[in-house]
C-alpha cells in the first residue's frame, strides 16, 4: 500500500498540545513559560493570540478538561470494579445534576442491587434488599417505560444463582454489564462536562477507522494492522441518552445524517439518535460519537512518547521499534575497552559514530580539517545543551485525580554504570542529528552538506537523492540572491553528476535549470518542501546509527493516505477533516511557504546591506520524498444531482459511492435505481 506525505510540524503541534492537555509532561511546558513549543520549527511564528490573559484562560481552560476527564475515568473504574457506592459518591460529589435522570440512577441502583448479591454474605444480602426497597423501586416507577419491567426481571437474581449459566438472568449477573454501564456514564458525562479526547486522540481514532473501513472495502491487507489492532478497540462506549423532550426533534438535513453515519459507521437511525442528543449540532455529534471509540492509552502514550523523543520534543534518546530487541542487542553488543570507564557499543563498530569521527584526529587529516573538528564538537555540544534546555521532561500519565504531581519522568537503566557513558554517547549522536535537521529546516543547504560530509563521509554515497535535494535548495538560493554564476557551479559539480548517475534525476534537473530562465518570487514554494527535506535527512541519518523511525510516523502515513482514497472512492469531500486538522497534516507545503517567506525576506536584506539590486528569484521542479507517492490527485465533478445521491442512499442505506455508481447505470434517476433494485 503506497503511503502519503505528511506535515510533521502540524503533528508535532498536535501532538504537543496533546502530551500538555493529558499533563504527560511536567507543568512548566510551553503554554506556561513561553518556550517556543516547537522546538523542530525554529522558524514557527508565535501564536496570533499571546496575551497573558489569554494563555492563562487557555491553560485553565485546558486544566478544566482535564480535571474532568479524571473523574470521569475514576467514574468508570469504580463501575467496572463494580464499586457503585463509591460511584454514586462520585457523582454526588461532582456532577450531582446527572443523578436527578432518573433513567441513570436506575441503572446505577440495579446495578448495585446486583453487585451486593454478588458478594454472597448475609449483611450484604439485607443491604440488597434495602437497596430494592429504598433505591430501585421508586426509581423503577418513572425512569422509562420499561423500567417497571426490567425492575420485576431482576428480582428473580434473588432466587437464581450467578454461578447458572441457564438462569433467565444470567445477563443480569454478566460482568459485562459494569462495563456497558461504564461506558454508557462516560458518554453522558463526556458531553455533560464538555470533556472530549484532545484534538489529537479523535484524529488518531477517526484516521485508523477510515483506514480499517478502506482495507475491508478494498479486500486488502493492512500494512499498519499490527499497530491499529491493539491501538483502537473495536467495540464501543454506548451512545449517551437522548433527552426526552427530544425524542420528537425535528428532521434534520439528510445531508447532515448521512455524512455522519459514513464518517463514523452508523444506521440512519443511530445518526439521527446521536444527533437528537446533539440538538442538530453536526460536528458535536460526530465529536460525541468519535469520543465512544476507545484507544489503549498505554500503547497510545508509548507511541506519543517515542515520536516526542524522536523529534526532540521531550528528553531522551530514541529507540528501535522493538524494546526488547534493542535491549538484547545492547546486552550483548557493550563491552569495556582496555581504557578504564570507556564503555563501546559495537552496533557501531561498522561505521563510526558521527561524534566518534569528529574526535578522532589520524595522520592523513590535515590540521585544517582538525581544526574544523574540534570547533565542530565544542558547537555542537554546546547547541546540544540548548536544545536539551529548550525541551520538556516526560513524566507520564497520571491516574489518580488526588495525585497530579509534577513527578519527573524516570527511565530506567540495567547497570548505571555501564549504561551512563554509553546514553551520554548515544544522546550526543542523536544532537547531531537534530542540529542537522534544523539546519536543513532553515533552508542552510550548503552548510548541511559540509557538517555531514565532515561527519560521515560515506553518507551521501548511500543517500544521493538527499543530496539532490539539498544540492538544488543551494542552487536555488544561490539563483534568488542573483549569484548565478555560484549557482551554475552547483548545478555543473553536483547536480549534473547526480542527475547523470540516476536518469529519474534527469527531470527535476531541467526544471532547477529553468529557475534562471523564469523567475519567481515564490522560489523555495516549488522547491522540495523544507520541512519534507528536513524529515527526510534526520530518518536517514538516524538510520545510520540504527534508529528506525517511530511507529506513530508509519501510523500516519498509511491512515492519510487512505484517507485521501477513501473519499475519492466517496467522490466528495471529508467534512470532518478540518476540525480534525487532517488538512493541516496533508498540506506539506503549508509550512515551507511560511520558512520561505521568511528566507525571501532575509535575501532581499542581505543584498540591500551590500547595495545590490539584482534579485532574480525562480521556480523549481519538485524530487518526491522518499518513501512516499505523489499527492492524489483531486477528483472531478460528479455528474449525478446531489439530492438524486442522498435518495438512493437513505432508501437502499447504500455508501455513497455505491449509489453514485448504480446513478450513472440509470442516467442519474433515482427513483429508476430504486425500482430496479426492489423490482
Amino acid at each position: 500500500m503506497d503511503s502519503a506525505p505528511v506535515n510533521w510540524e502540524a503533528l508535532d503541534s498536535l501532538v504537543l498540545e496533546f502530551i500538555i492537555s493529558e499533563h504527560l509532561i511536567q507543568s512548566e511546558d510551553a503554554s506556561t513559560t513561553g518556550v517556543n513549543p516547537n522546538p523542530s520549527s525554529p522558524l514557527s511564528p508565535p501564536e496570533s493570540d499571546s496575551s497573558p490573559s489569554t494563555s492563562s484562560s487557555h491553560s485553565s481552560s485546558s486544566s478544566s478538561s482535564y480535571r474532568s476527564r479524571m473523574i470521569i475515568r475514576q467514574i468508570r473504574r469504580c463501575v467496572e470494579s463494580g464499586d457503585i457506592d463509591a460511584a454514586l459518591e462520585q457523582l454526588r460529589l461532582h456532577v450531582p445534576v446527572l443523578l436527578d435522570d432518573h433513567r441513570i440512577l436506575f441503572r446505577l441502583q440495579k446495578q448495585k442491587f446486583i453487585e451486593l448479591l454478588r458478594k454472597g454474605t448475609e449483611r450484604d444480602r439485607e443491604l440488597a434488599i434495602q437497596c430494592l426497597r429504598v433505591g430501585l423501586a421508586p426509581c423503577a416507577l418513572d425512569a422509562y417505560p420499561e423500567a417497571y419491567e426490567e425492575f420485576k426481571h431482576v428480582l428473580l437474581a434473588l432466587i437464581f444463582d450467578k454461578e447458572d449459566e441457564s438462569s433467565p438472568v444470567a445477563n443480569e449477573w454478566s460482568e459485562k454489564r459494569r462495563f456497558d454501564l461504564a461506558g454508557l456514564l462516560s458518554s453522558i458525562l463526556r458531553a455533560h462536562l464538555h470533556a472530549y479526547d484532545p484534538i489529537f486522540s479523535m484524529t488518531l481514532k477517526y484516521l485508523i477507522s477510515i483506514h480499517k473501513l478502506f482495507c475491508n472495502h478494498q479486500g486488502i491487507p493492512s500494512p499498519i494492522s499490527d499497530l491499529t489492532e491493539r491501538l483502537l478497540y473495536e467495540e464501543r462506549d454506548p451512545p449517551a441518552l437522548p433527552q426526552e423532550m427530544f425524542y420528537e426533534a425535528p428532521p434534520f438535513d439528510e445531508v447532515d445524517i448521512q455524512a455522519l453515519a459514513h464518517a463514523v459507521e452508523l444506521t440512519r437511525q443511530g445518526s439521527v439518535d446521536i444527533l437528537k442528543f446533539a440538538k442538530g449540532d453536526l460536528l458535536l455529534a460526530f465529536q460525541n460519537e468519535l469520543s465512544r471509540m476507545k484507544l489503549d492509552l498505554p500503547s497510545l502514550d508509548k507511541l506519543v512518547h517515542e515520536y516526542c523523543v524522536y523529534r526532540g520534543i521531550v528528553d531522551g534518546f530514541p529507540t528501535s521499534t522493538s524494546d526488547v530487541e534493542m535491549e538484547n542487542v545492547r546486552e550483548s553488543n557493550v563491552y569495556t575497552t582496555d581504557k578504564p570507564g570507556l564503555v563501546m557499543d559495537t552496533r557501531y563498530a561498522n561505521e563510526a559514530t558521527f561524534l566518534e569521527r569528529e574526535d578522532c584526529s589520524t595522520s592523513d587529516v590535515t590540521n585544517q580539517e582538525s581544526g574544523c573538528s574540534s570547533r565542530r564538537l565544542r558547537r555542537s555540544r554546546n547547541h546540544a545543551s540548548e536544545l536539551m534546555r529548550r525541551r520538556k521532561r516526560w513524566r507520564g500519565r497520571q491516574e489518580n485525580l488526588n495525585c497530579i504531581t509534577d513527578a519527573s519522568y524516570t527511565d530506567t537503566v540495567g547497570d548505571a554504570n555501564v549504561d551512563k557513558d554509553l546514553k551520554m554517547k548515544e544522546n550526543e549522536n542523536y544532537e547531531v542529528i537534530l542540529e542537522m535537521r534544523e539546519l536543513a529546516y532553515k533552508g542552510m543547504a550548503e552548510k548541511v552538506v559540509e557538517e555531514i560530509n565532515c561527519l560521515d563521509p560515506d553518507f551521501f554515497n548511500q543517500n544521493p537523492i538527499l543530496l539532490f535535494q539539498l544540492k538544488q535548495v543551494e542552487f536555488l538560493k544561490l539563483v534568488s540572491g542573483g549569484d548565478c554564476d555560484g549557482a551554475l557551479k552547483v548545478a555543473n559539480d553536483h547536480l549534473g553528476p547526480l542527475a547523470a548517475s540516476n536518469e529519474a534525476l534527469i527531470k527535476p534537473l531541467k526544471e532547477t535549470l529553468l529557475a534562471l530562465l523564469q523567475p519567481s518570487e515564490d522560489t523555495l514554494v516549488k522547491a522540495v518542501p523544507l520541512p519534507v527535506l528536513a524529515t527526510s535527512l534526520q530518518v536517514a541519518m538516524g538510520k545510520r546509527l540504527g534508529i528506525e523511525e517511530p511507529q506513530l510516523m508509519r501510523i500516519m502515513r498509511a491512515t492519510l493516505h487512505t484517507h485521501s482514497e477513501w473519499f475519492k472512492l466517496q467522490m466528495c469531500k471529508d467534512r470532518f477533516e478540518q476540525l480534525l486538522k487532517i488538512d493541516h497534516l496533508k498540506d506539506v507545503d503549508q509550512f515551507s511557504k511560511r520558512v520561505g517567506e521568511s528566507w525571501s525576506r532575509s535575501i532581499v536584506d542581505d543584498c540591500a546591506n551590500n547595495g545590490s539590486s539584482q534579485i532574480t528569484t525562480c521556480s523549481s521542479g519538485k524530487v518526491p520524498e522518499e518513501g512516499t507517492s505523489p499527492p492524489v490527485a483531486s477528483t472531478g465533478e460528479v455528474s449525478c444531482d446531489e439530492s438524486a445521491i442522498l435518495k438512493v442512499m437513505e432508501f437502499l442505506a447504500l455508501p455513497r459511492a455505491d449509489a453514485i455508481h448504480l446513478l450513472m447505470q440509470y442516467n442519474g434517476n433515482a427513483e429508476t435505481v430504486i425500482q430496479q433494485i426492489f423490482s
